[in-house]
């Protein structure tokens, strides 16, 4: 029997413990532009894995694709292939009033408003983000000087369903086909701010389930790259601030490696 993992190929020895995970595969190159001994691991699908070393540690940098479902799936074979320590670079959706495009946020603890979680243990069970690598991240963004706090994310499912878009008359309007939506999606979007949720986006939740769950930690930064319910085309910047986010990352992994 193959020792290769079934959907990426991945084998053991392929991937060193301590990885950053992405949901664009062309970040990967962004994370490790200056690694040394960089190789492609991995380029299926969704998945692009490269492995190199940074500050004398060897590390992978790897893509998720979008959404909990596809991410479950390479952190299971990731940890069955050694990684312990995961560092989620992600964009994501700013829920509180004060959030800027290009302010950073480390998740505390995820919202799960995923179906993918909920498929490995009951809804209660707490995403909680590792503690060390929360004070890592934020500890590095300081150094750098960076707008940047520390809070509660709303991971969720559905990217059109969730989101929402600011109607001329102040309101909130849907962004689904046919501007579908249901009743009680604007009061779930006021009462995640009134809870003080403040970002949003789709892979956090799991990954931290998962890792509570497998015994390994994991932390996530993310870049405020748009606001909910969104302005307008000209309020998305997916790019702003991401070099400063990925530096941050890469700070923080290597203080707790």
């Amino acid at each position: 029997m193959s020792s290769a993992q079934p959907i990426t190929g991945l084998k053991p020895g392929q991937v060193p413990k301590h990885a950053f995970l992405c949901g664009d595969p062309a970040r990967i190159d962004r994370i490790t532009a200056d690694w040394e001994g960089t190789t492609e691991a991995c380029n299926v699908r969704e998945y692009r894995v490269v492995t190199g070393t940074w500050g004398g540690i060897p590390m992978a940098a790897a893509s998720t694709g979008i959404g909990a479902p596809s991410t479950a799936v390479l952190v299971e074979e990731l940890v069955k292939l050694g990684v312990h320590t995961f560092v989620r670079i992600g964009n994501s959706g700013g829920l509180a009033p004060d959030l800027e495009l290009g302010d950073l946020v480390v998740t505390t603890g995820a919202v799960r408003d995923d179906g993918t979680s909920r498929s490995y243990v009951l809804p209660e069970y707490p995403a909680v983000a590792d503690h060390e690598l929360v004070g890592a991240l934020l500890g590095a963004a300081q150094e750098r000087g960076a707008r940047c706090r520390a809070g509660i994310t709303w991971s969720l499912d559905a990217f059109y369903m969730r989101n929402a878009v600011l109607t001329a008359d102040g309101g909130m309007g849907s962004m689904s086909v046919g501007d579908y939506w249901t009743a009680d999606h604007p009061n779930r979007i006021a009462d995640l701010r009134a809870a003080r949720v403040q970002n949003c986006e789709m892979e956090s939740g799991v990954l931290l389930t998962l890792a509570g769950l497998f015994g390994v930690r994991a932390g996530c930064i993310c870049v405020v790259s748009d606001r909910t319910p969104w302005p307008g085309p000209s309020e998305i910047d997916l790019d702003r601030n991401m070099g400063q986010c990925i530096e941050i990352a890469l700070d923080a992994m290597l203080q707790v490696a």
